[in-house]
């Protein structure tokens, strides 16, 4: 599909900065709660997969896949919000500027659970007010309160809130990168 192939190449020309900040500030934070294997759900060009071992991407985009295929990291195509793995399969999983593409993210986070092994943490990142703003695409803006609520009907547990990249006050109404991560445990 068309759009696929755009989003493709709108992910692609990342900016160096944006890579460095990935590299050496945001990658290094988040990893530090993840353990294990870990499944990058909307893992896009691939960046953090590159980053941390043991972490496997799933994307419903094939020229993604096909990019970080070509890449040498391990990437599958996901279909209609089903995870092709098995239950119980990862110890975490992330969902970074994912989760506000969604709609109705009921059938996607119950395929995450699916696939976590009990108290398999999640990661969720989404943008602040003016990266939500900033595409068309977005679909639910969440501010914390929401995450913690949506992510809670679908049996995850928050652990902690990390602002990103500083947490300022109103800085998500300033700067389109800034997001908010919430660490989220699975409780059954």
């Amino acid at each position: 599909m068309a759009e696929h192939r755009k989003y493709f190449e709108y992910l692609r020309q990342r900016s160096r900065f944006a890579l460095f900040y990935r590299n050496y500030w945001l990658y290094p934070r988040l990893s530090k709660e993840l353990h294990g294997h870990v499944l990058d759900v909307g893992c896009g060009v691939g960046d953090l997969l590159a980053f941390r071992p043991n972490t496997t991407g799933v994307d419903i985009n094939p020229h993604t896949v096909a990019w970080c295929r070509s890449n040498g990291l391990d990437v599958h195509e996901m279909i209609n919000d089903v995870l092709p793995f098995e239950d119980q399969l990862f110890q975490g999983a992330v969902l970074d500027n994912v989760l506000e593409h969604i709609a109705d993210p009921r059938a996607l986070l119950s395929e995450i659970s699916r696939v976590l092994v009990s108290k398999g943490v999640l990661v969720v990142g989404v943008p602040g007010k003016r990266g939500y703003a900033a595409d068309s695409d977005h679909k639910i803006f969440y501010e914390k309160a929401l995450l913690v609520e949506v992510l809670g009907y679908a049996g995850f547990a928050l652990r902690r809130m990390i602002p990103m990249p500083l947490p300022i006050p109103g800085l998500g109404r300033c700067l389109s990168q800034y997001c908010l991560y919430g660490v989220f445990v699975r409780s059954s």
